[in-house]
């Protein structure tokens, strides 16, 4: 293993540095600050594969005019309380948030919100979007479909993105439940951190172009596929494969978006799938007011009580005991608005670049 340095930046400052660069690409001034800000989401909460290390492919598909960096994002069908979205082959980053608000919006008036996205790109970390939702006492949810690089349960190819989902609830005193998780045993990014590192993968993490078991992060790459949350069928890997599944069912067969195999690649080296099914991948968002279920406060009253039950478990020896879903993001956050962003060297070299062709340099780092 080699050991890879990090260097620290302000928050603040790294994520102006993006807005500006998205600007300087035609994304018109208010978008570039959306998608600055959920980027910035995923770097303060810890998922560093999801933040500005995705910055250089969002640089290169807007360069390469495969990403629209000022889209017109239409309603092409709706209800009271659902609405499918055409994204215009805009940023994700963009069309995400927008939809988001339009069923957080239909939730406020029909009691629950539910939209579902095609034709639209990379949107960043799902947890971003149920907390927006959460921020107004809504119970949010978030899901997309990504590049296949995915196999079945048992199969020896890509079929299925990683398609995360999340969900998040709002409590009383105590802080939201924030699930957000990938369907497969891991997020690509994590293969791309191990790769940038020089360090092996844990077993059942991924197989290589033969099928056959790796942990050659390298080996994943080159045609190999990541294995489905579980891994195989008698540590649950069914269980993450049919979560894939519905993902890839609510994003985009019902929407009109690709689905499967047949998702476009969101980085340029990829290859572009034999056929298309639809429009784009696709999102869907959800938004359920507690009110229209229940009295908010008696809500309050028992999300906390459920929280500080789990958290009175009986520690399991040698851990620090129960965690919630969010508690991990939350810490990172808190440390990291103070301490700053830490970005692996590699990362840091491909965004001097970025700032080298667009004449923006970076902001001077903390470390």
């Amino acid at each position: 293993m080699i050991e890879v340095a990090t260097v620290r930046f302000d928050a603040a400052a790294l994520q102006q540095w993006v807005s500006d660069t998205f600007c300087g690409l035609d994304v018109p001034p208010s978008d570039a600050a959306l998608a600055a800000e959920v980027l910035a989401a995923a770097d303060l909460r810890g998922i560093d594969s999801h933040g500005v290390a995705r910055l250089p492919t969002y640089v290169a598909m807007l360069r390469l005019g495969a990403i629209n960096p000022r889209p017109n994002l239409t309603i092409v069908r709706q209800s009271a309380s659902t609405a499918t979205v055409d994204g215009d082959n805009g940023l994700g980053l963009v069309v995400g948030p927008r939809a988001n608000e339009i069923a957080i919006d239909k939730a406020s008036t029909a009691g629950t919100g539910w939209v579902s996205v095609r034709n639209t790109n990379h949107y960043g970390i799902a947890g971003y979007y149920v907390l927006q939702a959460v921020a107004r006492g809504l119970i949010g949810w978030s899901m997309t479909n990504t590049t296949a690089i995915v196999a079945p349960l048992w199969g020896a190819e890509a079929r299925l993105g990683t398609n995360p989902i999340s969900i998040g609830f709002p409590a009383g005193d105590e802080p939201p439940i924030v699930l957000d998780m990938a369907t497969s045993a891991v997020a690509y990014g994590k293969i791309e951190i191990a790769q940038r590192k020089q360090q092996n993968i844990p077993a059942g993490w991924a197989i290589d172009a033969a099928g056959f078991a790796t942990i050659d992060p390298q080996a994943m790459i080159d045609g190999g596929a990541l294995l489905p949350l579980g891994s195989d069928r008698e540590l649950g890997g069914h269980k993450g494969y049919g979560l894939a599944i519905a993902v890839d069912l609510l994003c985009c067969a019902l929407s009109g978006a690709n689905w499967g195999p047949w998702a476009p690649p969101f980085s340029p080296g990829f290859a572009q799938p034999a056929r298309q099914v639809g429009a784009g991948i696709g999102h869907f968002f959800g938004a359920m007011s507690v009110e229209a279920f229940l009295d908010p406060d008696e809500w309050g009253r028992q999300i906390d009580d459920f929280i500080q039950t789990m958290r009175a478990t009986k520690p399991q020896t040698g851990t620090p005991g129960p965690l919630l879903p969010g508690d991990p993001e939350r810490e990172a956050e808190l440390l990291r608005r103070v301490e700053g962003i830490p970005l692996l060297r590699p990362v840091v070299d491909a965004l001097e670049q970025i700032a080298a062709d667009q004449r923006l340099p970076l902001p001077a780092p903390l470390s």
